[in-house]
C-alpha cells in the first residue's frame, strides 16, 4: 500500500497537471501505424517491473500515440469534455470493482444507476416511469431497442432471426448504428428502409408514409421507426411529433435517438429539440458526448420494458435469487455491469441541471458566432443549418480544394477537424463540445484556416 499512495499522489498530480494545461500536447499524435506495436516488446515480462519503469514507458511509449480527445482544439466528430468530477469517480468505481451482474451482486450499482436516470427524466421533462438502463455506447442502445421492437412485432421469433418480412425505418442521415444494429439481429439490409430527407437533412415525412403504404401493400410488416435528434452529420433535429403520429397510427415502435444532442434538452431555450420525444417505446443519449462524462456512459429508455425483458430475459440456475431486487441484466445482453452511475452521479451533483445548461448554452452561442464568421468570408458556404454545435461548410467550388484543406489543418496538430458529404460533397465540420473550448481557440483555428487557403496553397 504503501507504493500504490506514492503513485497515487504522483498520477493524481500528473493529471491535474495535464487538465490544466493541455495545450502542451499536439491534439494529434505523429506515430505511423504499427509504430507502437513495434516499439513494445513482443511478449510480456516474466518477472514484475517498477512502476517508475512502467510509467516511464507510458510517457515514452503510449502518449505520443494518445489522440487528445480531452484537448480543447479537437474539434472533429463529436467534441467531448471528461471532468475532474467524473474522473475521480472513475477512481472510485476502480477500486470498488463492483459488478451489478444482480441487484444482490451490489445493492447500490444497480439503485445509483436508477435514481441517477429518474433525476434525468425530470430535468428532461419525460415521462417519469419510464425504465432506464446505463450502457457502452448508443450502437449498443439502439440494438436493444431494435430487439424489443422486433420481439414486439413478432413474439414467436424471439430465439430466431428477424423475420424475412419485418422492415425497420429511418432517415438516410440516421447513424450506421441502425443498420449494424438491423444486421446483427438477422434483418437483411434490404430490410432497413432510408427515408429521404429535406434541404435542412431531416426526415421527410411523407416518404415515411408513403414506404410504410408500399410495404403494406407488398405483404410486409413495418416494425420500427428511428428518429434522430441530432445526426451525426449536421445535427439536424428529425421532425419527431410528425413521426410519432405516424408510428402510433401505423402500430410501429418508435425508438428516438438523440445521442449527441440529447443533453441539449437541458437548456431551456432548447427544450423543444425533444418535443414528441415523449410519445416514443425507446430512447438513447449519450452523457459521454456533452454532459462532461467520460467514455463510456450511454443512457437507453423505455417505455416498454416488458419488450425489452421478452428479447433478453434469460436466468442460469446459478444466478437465481430470492430477493426482489431488479436485475438489469434480464433487460440487456452484457451480464456484467461496470460501476458507470458513479460518474453520472458525481457530475450530476457537481455541476447541476443549472451548470451543466449554461455550459451547452456557450457552446452554442461559439458555434453560432463561427457560422456568422464564416458567413461574412466570401470564399466558403455553410452547407447545412446549425441548431446546435457543429457548423458544417466547405470552400466553393471542389472537393480536392477542401480535402487539401482538412489535411493541412490536421497535419499542424494543432486542432482537429473532421468532414463528411452532404448531397455528394465533401464538406468539414467543425464541432464544439470540449468545456476548455473558448471563443480564444476558435479565433486560432480560423486565423490557421485563413493562412492556409491563401491561392497558392489550396
Amino acid at each position: 500500500m504503501r507504493e500504490f499512495r506514492e503513485w497515487g499522489h504522483k498520477l493524481t498530480d500528473w493529471v491535474a497537471d495535464y487538465l490544466e494545461s493541455p495545450e502542451r500536447y499536439p491534439v494529434l499524435p505523429a506515430v505511423r501505424p504499427n509504430e507502437i506495436v513495434h516499439s513494445l516488446p513482443r511478449t510480456g515480462p516474466v518477472k514484475g517491473e517498477s512502476m517508475e519503469q512502467i510509467f516511464a514507458d507510458f510517457e515514452k511509449l503510449v502518449l505520443p500515440g494518445i489522440t487528445h480527445w480531452n484537448h480543447p482544439d479537437f474539434l472533429a466528430y463529436f467534441a467531448n469534455t471528461s471532468s475532474p468530477p467524473a474522473i475521480l469517480a472513475e477512481f472510485l468505481a476502480a477500486a470498488l470493482n463492483a459488478n451489478g451482474i444482480l441487484w444482490k451482486t451490489s445493492p447500490a450499482v444497480t439503485e445509483l444507476e436508477v435514481a441517477t436516470l429518474g433525476w434525468l427524466l425530470d430535468w428532461f421533462d419525460l415521462p417519469r416511469q419510464w425504465f432506464g438502463m446505463i450502457l457502452d455506447t448508443a450502437s449498443t442502445a439502439t440494438l436493444h431497442a431494435l430487439a424489443a421492437a422486433r420481439v414486439a412485432a413478432a413474439p414467436e421469433t424471439r430465439d430466431e432471426g428477424a423475420p424475412r418480412n419485418l422492415i425497420v425505418y429511418c432517415s438516410n442521415q440516421a447513424h450506421s448504428s441502425v443498420e449494424k444494429g438491423a444486421m446483427a439481429l438477422g434483418f437483411g439490409r434490404e430490410q432497413v428502409r432510408k427515408i429521404e430527407s429535406d434541404k435542412a437533412f431531416r426526415m421527410r415525412t411523407d416518404k415515411l408514409a408513403s414506404a410504410i403504404a408500399l410495404d403494406r401493400k407488398h405483404g410486409l410488416q413495418p416494425c420500427c421507426v428511428v428518429a434522430t435528434v441530432g445526426t451525426t452529420s449536421t445535427t439536424s433535429i428529425d421532425p419527431v411529433p410528425e413521426i410519432a403520429n405516424i408510428a402510433r397510427r401505423e402500430m410501429l415502435w418508435l425508438h428516438v435517438d438523440a445521442a449527441y444532442a440529447g443533453s441539449a434538452a437541458l437548456v431551456p431555450e432548447l427544450r423543444w429539440i425533444l418535443d414528441g420525444a415523449d410519445q416514443a417505446d425507446s430512447f438513447v443519449f449519450n452523457p459521454h458526448k456533452w454532459l462532461m462524462i467520460p467514455v463510456d456512459c450511454s443512457l437507453l429508455y423505455c417505455a416498454r420494458p416488458d419488450a425489452l425483458r421478452n428479447a433478453f430475459s434469460l436466468v442460469p440456475e446459478y444466478l437465481r435469487t430470492q430477493d426482489e431486487g431488479l436485475n438489469l441484466m434480464d433487460y440487456a445482453i452484457p451480464l456484467g455491469r461496470r460501476f458507470r452511475a458513479l460518474k453520472l452521479w458525481f457530475v450530476l451533483r457537481y455541476y447541476g441541471r443549472e451548470g451543466l445548461a449554461e455550459s451547452i448554452r456557450d457552446q452554442v452561442k461559439m458555434a453560432a458566432e463561427l457560422r456568422a464568421r464564416i458567413e461574412r468570408d466570401a470564399r466558403f458556404e455553410i452547407c447545412a443549418p446549425s441548431p446546435l454545435s457543429v457548423v458544417c461548410f466547405r470552400l466553393k467550388g471542389p472537393d480536392e480544394p477542401n480535402r487539401r484543406l482538412l489535411e493541412a489543418v490536421n497535419a499542424t496538430r494543432r486542432f482537429f477537424i473532421s468532414h463528411t458529404v452532404l448531397n455528394g460533397r465533401y464538406v468539414l465540420r467543425i464541432a464544439i463540445g470540449n468545456a476548455g473550448t473558448t471563443r480564444d481557440t476558435l479565433d486560432r483555428l480560423w486565423r490557421l484556416i485563413e493562412e492556409l487557403t491563401v491561392p497558392s496553397q489550396c
